[in-house]
């Protein structure tokens, strides 16, 4: 079939969750994937936020569909997913979406269906979940390759993604945490906050966190989310913006021996962590 070798495709899941609302992952995962678009990649972003919907609000975009139409079988995924900044590919979610942990035996079959039909390039497909320790965003942690936390300096945010990685860690075994650190004064300020967040998962998990990088405090943050645009999009001489093509360069470049596969094995994940989470 023309479609194989594009199924087949080797590509990287990365899930960007956080302990928190409030700490900027959404605007960090849209503003990442433009950053790996400008590296080359071909990325899909799945907003798995599935009781809201934000990635589209956030880059002014207006989907006509979304992944509850594929499930109820009333369009594809290729209808579905829309076009946001630099090609990036955008499937979205909306509210009042079911959880994906509560689908039918059809639903999920169908889903897997879309997937494997799918012929669309992908070099990286980009999980932004919900904010805290809940039910759907541990079902996308388990089941992608990667997972990036977001964090930021405020006490409650430190706390509260320590709490996350200890119930992924506790509950599902998983052991490989890469911690960004959004709105630090100052690099110094940064690393601060992992190294308390990683001498407590060494402490009490016995575990070691990888520190990935850090966006600064920056006003062209603001501005573009007022706007509705991507910062590195509208501000690409920021500081923000600098610090997040270094972030996105060091995932590109990475070659660290990880469990790679395809985007059905992502999905087959998916299905199959559905039996095994309970939060």
């Amino acid at each position: 079939m023309m479609t194989e070798g594009p199924r087949k495709k080797l590509i990287k899941t990365i899930t960007v969750t956080s302990g928190k609302g409030g700490v900027g992952k959404t605007n960090m995962v849209a503003n990442l994937a433009i950053a790996l678009r400008k590296l080359g990649k071909e990325v899909m972003i799945l907003d798995a936020d599935l009781g809201l919907s934000n990635i589209d609000v956030l880059l002014d975009l207006a989907p006509r569909y979304n992944i509850q139409h594929v499930l109820s079988g009333e369009k594809g995924l290729k209808d579905v997913i829309v076009e946001g900044p630099y090609g990036v590919k955008i499937l979205p979610a909306s509210s009042g979406v079911q959880e994906m942990t509560e689908l039918d035996e059809f639903q999920r079959l169908r889903l897997l269906e879309e997937f494997d039909s799918y012929d669309g390039d992908i070099d990286v497909l980009l999980i932004d979940t919900g904010a805290g320790i809940s039910t759907n965003v541990a079902f996308f942690c388990i089941a992608s390759q990667e997972i990036i936390v977001v964090t930021s300096p405020e006490p409650t945010a430190l706390t509260d993604a320590y709490a996350l990685i200890k119930v992924l860690f506790t509950r599902y075994q998983e052991k490989d945490f890469r911690i960004l650190v959004n709105s630090a004064k100052s690099s110094a300020d940064a690393f601060e906050v992992f190294r308390r967040l990683s001498l407590a998962a060494e402490r009490f998990l016995n575990i070691s966190l990888d520190y990935l990088g850090y966006i600064p405090v920056d006003d062209s943050i603001q501005k573009a989310v007022r706007a509705q645009k991507a910062f590195i999009d509208i501000y690409p001489g920021s500081i923000a913006s600098m610090s997040l093509l270094e972030i996105a360069s060091k995932l590109n470049d990475d070659n660290r021996s990880r469990v790679k596969g395809t985007l059905q094995l992502f999905l087959g994940n998916l299905l199959k962590g559905e039996r095994d989470v309970r939060v």
